[in-house]
Parts: C-alpha cells; sequence; structure tokens
C-alpha cells in the first residue's frame, strides 16, 4: 500500500498481532537488561503474598514488545519503505499488570498519517495492548513512528 493509501485509513483499525506469551523467563530476562529486579517481577515466591497474586511483566516490558508484535501481525505495509524508526510517544497508560505467562497481542488504530518532508512519513497510531482472558488491556499508548519510502 502507498504512504497516500495509509492515509485513507486515519481513524480505522489497521491491524492485530499474534498472541505472545509472557514468560517468567522473558520477563527475567528483562529484569537482567534492565537492571530492574523489584520482587513484584522476578521473586515468584514473594509475589504470591501481593494483590498480583504471583509475579507480573514490568511495564516497560510490555511497552518494548510493540515492534515484536507489530512485526507478528496483519498490519499494512508500505510499498517501498527503506526503513521505520521509533519517534516517540504521546500517551502511555499502563492499565492491567500482564501475570507472568499470560499471553498478550496488540491491536493498531491509525491516528495520522503525515509527510513530513519528501519520503519521510510520521505515522501515530494508538497501540492497544490485550490480555488474552482478561477484561482491561494492559496497556494503551498513543505511538509515532517514522516511515521512509
Amino acid at each position: 500500500m502507498t504512504p497516500q493509501e495509509m492515509a485513507a485509513l486515519v481513524g480505522e483499525n489497521i491491524g492485530t498481532s499474534n498472541w505472545v506469551e509472557m514468560s517468567q523467563e522473558r520477563i527475567n530476562t528483562f529484569a537482567d537488561a534492565t537492571s530492574d529486579h523489584q520482587f513484584i517481577h522476578v521473586d515468584e515466591e514473594k509475589a504470591k503474598m501481593t494483590p498480583f497474586g504471583g509475579t507480573i511483566a514490568h511495564g516497560f516490558l510490555t511497552l518494548s514488545m510493540i515492534p515484536h508484535l507489530s512485526m507478528n501481525s496483519n498490519l499494512p505495509v508500505i510499498d517501498g519503505a527503506k526503513m521505520g524508526v521509533n519517534y516517540g510517544g504521546n500517551k502511555t497508560r499502563f492499565l492491567t499488570p500482564v501475570k507472568s505467562g499470560k499471553r498478550i497481542r496488540g491491536h493498531w488504530k491509525l491516528l495520522e498519517m503525515a509527510e513530513k518532508r519528501p519520503g519521510q512519513w510520521q505515522q501515530t497510531v494508538e497501540v492497544t495492548i490485550e490480555i488474552e482472558g482478561e477484561e482491561k488491556p494492559a496497556l494503551i499508548c498513543e505511538w509515532i513512528g517514522m516511515i521512509f519510502v
């Protein structure tokens, strides 16, 4: 699809990812990578004593899953795209903790697609990360990417 065709989809849901498990191993690896070893993430026995009833994924781990989820989704591909880069976010809200072993998936709604200079498109999407079997999502964020064609 061309960037102009994508721009015509503003306001629409444009994709859903496959489900991905948030395993304790993934949580521990993230804890090691970020030096965030708070017990609610890595100590299964202590975490059982919390209102969560067990370990939970870091909010930033869930947020950082967006690229993986997008690569494993049915999101439209921009014809001739040379690369895409993260540009930032406007809003992020962590609504429900993701318990270890739960599965998540992403949903994308296109908010804006604007050509900032020739061949450089800024895309703003609302990403909702759903937790399998949960009423509320893990997070909702407004994310911005730059696509170079």
